[in-house]
């Protein structure tokens, strides 16, 4: 079944899943589900397994054979990744059995706000200029290529700037097409004479719920109060019932989500592990349990 599928019970997850391409696949199995994105199979969140619980004592080769057997049409999917749906921040043996094997550990907080919730941050900036980008083919399209490249200047430096860039095209056209289609916008906060971007933000909406995605501020902007306005103001113009962020638990964003009214609601984790040509350089940039969701405030 292609762009509906099964939806996990966990809202961090569950809004992962939102976010993908319209052509991704869902499948449940006996004991997890099965998420495929058939156009983007080097997107390492775009095509995983999501287990019921976390791993037990020898479930990593379990898990393993259960990966290869599910894509083994797929040459394309080189990485694994897996996660979990226990909201509690449950570990179980993820530690002893796939970090000591090279797995990365990803943890994140899922925060959630109705829009009657949300507040102003005390150093919003009121000089930016706020707006929706068009996401039709050959529209705003120098806003956003500067939207792009803000991204990539945001990378963690160990990554490939051109294997980053590459990845994020393709994430926002998928993303654009899911905005073509009424499901969410992306947002700029511009300068006052509307031509550079400093800040930019998405919010995918999906049934009522909205997820932020790739909060990010032009690093000579940051502290400014850019992204703590954008943020609030793109959720209530998105017209979303209730809105979805995620930040890395030892991160200061969560802190300032916090302040604009989001509250904590869930702990989730995942494993993954990127195929030996590619670590750590274009693996790392198709993180979104954590890389994605980075504030510079």
């Amino acid at each position: 079944m292609s762009g509906g599928g099964p939806v996990p019970r966990s809202l961090a997850l569950a809004t992962d899943i939102d976010v993908l391409a319209r052509e991704r696949v869902v499948r449940r199995r006996a004991d997890h589900l099965v998420v495929r994105s058939p156009g983007n199979p080097g997107h390492y969140s775009g095509n995983l397994l999501i287990f019921d619980d976390p791993p037990g004592p020898g479930d990593r080769v379990r898990w393993n054979a259960t990966f290869e057997a599910e894509f083994a049409d797929e040459p394309r999917v080189r990485h694994r990744t897996f996660a979990w749906e226990r909201t509690d921040g449950s570990l179980g043996s993820a530690r002893e059995e796939f970090v000591a094997a090279g797995y990365e550990l990803e943890q994140i907080v899922a925060l959630i706000a109705g829009p009657h919730e949300l507040r102003a941050h005390p150093r919003e900036n009121g000089a930016a200029r706020i707006r929706t980008l068009d996401p039709a083919p050959g529209a705003d399209e120098r806003l956003w290529q500067q939207v792009i490249e803000l991204e990539v200047a945001g990378r963690d430096r160990r990554f490939d700037e051109d294997i980053h860039r590459q990845f994020i095209r393709t994430r926002k056209r998928e993303l654009r097409e899911l905005f073509l289609a009424g499901r969410g916008a992306w947002y700029v906060a511009l300068d006052g004479g509307g031509r550079e971007v400093l800040g930019s933000c998405g919010v995918v909406v999906t049934a009522g719920r909205g997820r932020f995605q790739s909060v990010e501020t032009a690093e000579e902007h940051r502290r400014r109060g850019i992204c703590s306005r954008l943020v609030v103001e793109a959720a209530l113009i998105s017209g979303a019932e209730r809105l979805v962020i995620c930040a890395d638990p030892g991160y200061h964003a969560l802190g300032l989500y916090e302040s604009l009214g989001f509250r904590a609601v869930e702990r989730v984790a995942g494993v993954m592990l990127h195929p030996p040509s590619e670590a750590p350089l274009s693996g790392a940039v198709n993180r979104s349990f954590t890389a994605g969701f980075r504030a510079q405030w």
